[in-house]
Parts: C-alpha cells; sequence; structure tokens
C-alpha cells in the first residue's frame, strides 16, 4: 500500500489522530485516553506553537502578488526557488519602508510566524521593511533622497548647462585617487589648454562628506574673482561599495553643489553607481573619465571639425565646380536650342506635316463623298416608288374585300339573332296562349287583369279576351262571397 504524502501542515506526532468512519457525517464516540479536536482548537494549538517556537525573525525573498487594501493593510507573498511564504503587513507597521514593497523586489523582513485561523495558514506579520543587502545605509540614502527631492534640489528645470569651450575648471577629488589620473589623461589627450584648479580633500571615511563640501564652497569663493573665474567644478572619484561612497550621499555634499554659483559635474563611482550628488548636479557622468570627455568634448569636436575642414573644403570646391560644369553644359544645349535657325527649321516642318494633313483630309473627304453618293443611289434604286405604290393600292383593295365581306356576315349574323328574338317573343306573347284556349279577363273600366275571384265583385263589369273577339259578363256574385 502507498505510503501518504506528507502536507506543509502535517506536523507528525505532536498532535493524537481520531479515525474517521468513511461517511463522515456521524460524531465519532469518545474512547478513554483520547483527545479529539476540533479544527479551531487545532490551528490554535498550531499558532501558538508557531509564535512560541520561533516567535519573532528576519527572513529574505522576492516580493510576489502585491495587493494594497484600501484599509492600509498590505498582502503579499514572499518566495524563493523553493518555497513561499504569505505576509502580511498592517497600516500601523514599517511606515517609514512600505515604498520598498513592489513585486519583483527582493527585501528582508522581520516579523512574528503566526497563522491565520479563519484559513489555517500560517503567515508572517511584518513589523520591519529593509532592502536584501544593503539594510540601513540603503534605508538612510532612499531617505535624503525622498527629502532632498520633496525640496527640489533634483528638480530639472534647476540644472545650467555646460559651457561648450571650457577653459578653467575646478576640481573636487583626493590627489591620490585613481580618478584624477584618469580625468588627467583625458585632458591631456583631448584639451591640453585645459586649465584645472585642484581643492583636494578625501573622499572617503569619517568627515570626507564635509571635505568635499568645504572644497566646493572653495572653488566658488576662488571662482568669484574675474581673473579666476571658473567655468564649472568636477566633483568625482572613482568605484567603490556603498559605504565607500557614501561621503557623497551626505546632506552636507548635496547643500554645497545645490548652492553652488558655477554649474556642478558628478562623476561618483563606476556606471552603475548613483549618489546623491549625481541626483542634485547639473549633469551626472557615468565615470570620471566620461566626465572628462563631456567636459572636453566641444574643444575637442572643433580641432576634429578644424583638421577636417581642409578635406572639406576641398570637397566642396570640386562639388561646386561639378555643378557648375553641369550648369554651363545645359546652358549651352539650352542656346542650341534657341538658336533661331532651329526655330525655323522647326516651323518649316510644321508647315510640312499641316500641308501633308490637309492633303489626306482633302482626299479622305472625296472618297467619303463618293461613298455617300453610290450609297443613296443604291438606296434609291432599292425603293422604287411604283412598284412601292402598285403593292400599297394592291393592300388597299384588299383590306376593302376584307371590310366590305366582314360587315355582310356581321349584318346576316345579326339579322338571324334578330329572327331568333321575334320567334321567342311571339312564342311567349298572349295571342299564342290565346290561340291554345286561353282567355284573359280585365276589368272593363280600368283594363286590370283579373288573376283571381276575390278580385271581383258584384255587380262588376269584365271584359274577356278570346282568340278571336271579346266577350263582355256582369259578375253576380263576387269570389270573397260565401256560399
Amino acid at each position: 500500500m502507498a505510503k501518504p504524502t506528507k502536507s506543509q501542515w502535517d506536523f507528525g506526532e505532536l498532535f493524537p489522530t481520531e479515525p474517521t468512519r468513511s461517511g463522515g457525517a456521524e460524531a465519532v464516540p469518545a474512547t478513554p485516553g483520547r483527545r479529539v479536536l476540533t479544527v479551531g482548537e487545532l490551528t490554535l494549538e498550531v499558532r501558538q506553537l508557531l509564535e512560541k517556537g520561533i516567535g519573532r525573525i528576519w527572513v529574505t525573498g522576492e516580493v510576489t502578488n502585491l495587493r494594497a487594501q484600501s484599509s492600509g493593510h498590505i498582502y503579499f507573498t514572499l518566495k524563493d526557488a523553493d518555497s513561499q511564504l504569505s505576509c502580511v503587513l498592517f497600516r500601523n507597521e514599517a511606515r517609514a519602508n512600505r515604498e520598498m514593497l513592489q513585486d519583483g523586489r527582493k527585501v528582508v523582513l522581520q516579523g512574528d510566524v503566526t497563522v491565520y485561523e479563519p484559513r489555517g495558514q500560517y503567515q508572517l506579520r511584518v513589523m520591519a521593511v529593509e532592502s536584501q543587502g544593503v539594510g540601513a545605509l540603503q534605508l538612510a540614502f532612499e531617505k535624503l533622497k525622498q527629502k532632498l527631492n520633496a525640496e527640489g534640489l533634483f528638480a530639472p528645470e534647476r540644472k545650467r548647462p555646460l559651457p561648450r569651450y571650457a577653459q578653467r575648471i575646478g576640481l573636487v577629488t583626493s590627489p591620490t585617487g585613481a580618478a584624477i589620473r584618469d580625468v588627467l589623461h583625458v585632458v591631456r589627450r583631448r584639451h591640453p589648454g585645459l586649465e584645472i584648479v585642484l581643492a583636494p580633500c578625501r573622499v572617503q571615511g569619517q568627515g570626507a562628506a564635509e571635505e568635499v563640501a568645504d572644497a566646493i564652497k572653495l572653488l566658488n569663493e576662488f571662482s568669484g574673482s574675474a581673473e579666476a573665474e571658473l567655468d564649472l567644478i568636477l566633483v568625482t572619484r572613482g568605484g567603490g561599495s556603498l559605504e565607500d561612497l557614501w561621503a557623497f550621499n551626505e546632506e552636507a555634499v548635496a547643500r554645497a553643489i545645490f548652492e553652488s554659483d558655477v554649474p556642478v559635474v558628478s562623476a561618483v563611482g563606476h556606471e552603475i553607481d548613483f549618489t546623491i550628488a549625481d541626483f542634485v548636479a547639473d549633469l551626472r557622468a557615468a565615470t570620471p573619465s566620461a566626465a572628462a570627455e563631456i567636459i572636453t568634448e566641444g574643444f575637442f569636436s572643433s580641432i576634429e571639425f578644424v583638421a577636417a575642414a581642409g578635406d572639406r573644403l576641398r570637397q566642396l570646391a570640386r562639388r561646386r565646380l561639378e555643378d557648375k560644369r553641369d550648369e554651363f553644359e545645359q546652358l549651352a544645349q539650352r542656346r542650341a536650342r534657341a538658336h533661331p535657325r532651329r526655330r525655323v527649321e522647326e516651323w518649316l516642318q510644321r508647315l510640312d506635316d499641316a500641308e501633308s494633313g490637309l492633303m489626306r483630309r482633302a482626299k479622305q473627304g472625296v472618297r467619303d463623298q463618293n461613298v455617300a453618293v453610290r450609297n443613296l443611289r443604291e438606296r434609291l434604286g432599292r425603293l422604287r416608288p411604283r412598284q412601292i405604290l402598285q403593292q400599297r393600292r394592291e393592300l388597299w383593295q384588299l383590306a376593302a374585300r376584307q371590310l366590305e365581306e366582314l360587315a355582310r356576315r356581321q349584318l346576316q349574323m345579326r339579322q338571324r339573332e334578330l329572327a331568333a328574338l321575334e320567334a321567342r317573343l311571339r312564342l311567349l306573347g298572349p295571342q299564342q296562349v290565346l290561340a291554345r284556349g286561353y282567355s284573359i279577363t280585365t276589368d272593363a273600366a280600368s283594363g286590370k287583369v283579373i288573376r283571381s275571384a276575390t278580385e271581383t265583385r258584384r255587380g262588376q263589369v269584365l271584359k274577356t279576351r278570346l282568340k278571336s273577339g271579346e266577350v263582355k259578363s256582369l259578375v253576380q256574385e263576387s269570389g270573397d262571397s260565401k256560399a
């Protein structure tokens, strides 16, 4: 039989197990010596064990599934390559570093391991947040950065442009570091005439920040005289750790750069290093060498331009001569095309073309007229008016005969219909009825036909019409009287 798989909630023999029936609906009867827990009791036991046995710890990992609720609480998951941990940061905890919680960011968290009982899920209740591997220095860096940014020290609109052709610059760095050697090497190669005024200072260790700030102020005082005016100040040092570069993250250095009347270029550390001085300076360079190249770019570009000016002028002159040669050839061709003899020849050619076209049109017109006359003659021959008139006369005679025959037939048909109607009328007429032995009796006075004996009255004179003649009679007894 396969061995059951254990889950993260399997705590071994810490708690006694209770067998259940297959249905799972009926309660298990209590057995002496056996302890049965509800789910809530078990979860509470686990919570107390975790809080007492582990308690407050530091844990590191990557933030994911970050959810900030409207209540101010933040829920997220802390994970690494092997596992993940649910975390909650309540509204009143770690207010200073809450912005460090971002998806994908590695952090170090301090908190209490506990259990969220409604879901039976263990979690970390966060009390403090730090960036992984940086700690207090990084926190101080972020706080100072936010403070100075809020005061406007990093505002883009206050950045001043650098002079294109710098003649004298101030240099704030260590006289024994690698940064000054890199700067001097680039300057000698690109702008040997550039005057550098060095304000030596320490760039690392206790008190270095104050020395850097004093050097910047000293160069500003030096630049106040008209004879020694500085075009810009370069603040630089070589690479190092965050602790090595910390002097350039001090507020004193940032204030000195911000208050400087001379534009300041910051080149501290390597390309990936950023300091507070970089954000406040008018321009940030990735390295000391890159800063020297930026400062000497205008002069170096001018030297290259002057060096290439001869070749450029020769190219322009050659191109200009070629353009003028093309223009001269085009003018010569235009002059040849505009010569009077050329115009006369063109008009003579046009005259020949017009004459040839006129002759072609005249010949074509004669041919068209001949064809039209021939077509009319053929049409007239096909028409033959006498023959057409004879045909029309014959058609008229045939139509007259047909009309006469049609009228005769119609007359005969109407006569037959009239005779049939007369015969029917005779059959239905009173003479025919009288001829068969019937008679018609009418009131002698009014001529009203008597159809029933009830229509007579005593003493009424009746007239009876027979086939031949009439008979008058007197009513002695009316038809409506009773015998």
